[in-house]
């Protein structure tokens, strides 16, 4: 069984809160544990948002039911009312993490009889507690650089892989697949990549860089142009001569493709492929003739794949 580093700040930070709570002489102490529970996530980032979320959310409950208790009772019935105010406009604010543990703290409101200044106070604090110890043990995260530049190593040499392949099948069927099941295993990769891209990114405060994630998100995109490349490449039986040039660029891009590549010498090998093109003589027989359409279509998707690379490399 393999417990995550969530798991183990989570366990670490909701006894230190119920410690904290309890040296105070705080009531309902193990309400802090709760919170730090709940506080814990995946990122800096996230848990501070989540934190100080907790607090507006804490503000807007507190203002919700001391109006329905002073108005209607300390009921429990006036208690889902409270909450017929209050979950709409924790939905409409944004702060619909917050509606659990609000709730709860609300409850010791109802439970008290009253609304006192001092019991306000201690659900104030029970929070603070709460969301302290969560961003304190948040405070250590990994560094995930390393292994996110080893993830875009493996997606260009796979990338490479693929496109070399590419060009060794054209005119010859994909038979058992084994390109579109690289391309599906590349593209959950991928995913896997840039979900970690995100979570290093969220965890540095003071830094507005997302190119890895961004990155990440350009290779996907060229690669659902792949995935079109290989319906066409699975159908094209043009001739050898009609093939031989879109070989040898999809080997050259093969060859050349890398993080720093800005893709503008693949660029003007593609305009000047599309010129001998355009000067071709059209094919008088029909079947002849789809063929060439369905090679000029796999043309432009591989321009489109070269063109997401060259509009990321000018953005980042």
């Amino acid at each position: 069984m393999k417990i995550g580093l969530r798991t183990i700040k989570t366990a670490a930070a909701a006894p230190i809160a119920l410690l904290i709570a309890s040296s105070f002489q705080l009531e309902s102490a193990a309400s802090a544990a709760i919170i730090a529970i709940l506080t814990v996530t995946n990122t800096k980032r996230s848990t501070a948002k989540t934190a100080i979320n907790r607090f507006f959310s804490l503000t807007l409950a507190t203002s919700i039911a001391a109006g329905c208790f002073f108005l209607f009772g300390f009921h429990p019935l006036v208690f889902g009312l409270y909450l017929l105010a209050f979950i709409p406009l924790s939905i409409r604010f944004d702060l619909t993490e917050g509606i659990a543990v609000s709730s709860v703290l609300i409850t010791h409101y109802l439970v008290a009889g009253a609304v006192p200044i001092s019991l306000v106070f201690n659900e104030y604090l029970l929070m603070f507690i709460g969301v302290g110890c969560a961003l304190a043990v948040n405070l250590y995260m990994p560094n995930t650089e390393k292994k996110i530049q080893e993830d875009q190593a493996v997606v260009e040499v796979s990338l490479k892989k693929m496109l070399s392949k590419m060009s060794d099948s054209l005119n010859q069927l994909d038979q058992d697949g084994q390109l579109r099941s690289e391309c599906l295993s590349l593209r959950e990769f991928i995913k896997k990549a840039q979900i970690r891209a995100q979570e290093f990114e969220e965890n540095r405060f003071f830094s507005g860089n997302s190119y890895y994630f961004e990155y990440f998100a350009m290779r996907r995109l060229q690669l659902n142009v792949v995935s079109d490349m290989l319906q066409l490449l699975n159908q094209l039986q043009a001739s050898p001569d009609d093939v031989q040039e879109l070989q040898e660029l999809f080997e050259f891009t093969a060859q050349t493709l890398a993080e720093e590549n800005d893709g503008s010498e693949i660029l003007t090998k593609i305009a000047e492929l599309d010129q001998r093109y355009q000067q071709k003589k059209l094919p008088e027989d029909r079947r002849a003739f789809e063929e060439r359409a369905m090679l000029f279509q796999l043309f432009r998707l591989f321009q489109e794949f070269i063109e997401i690379k060259a509009g990321f490399h000018r953005n980042k």
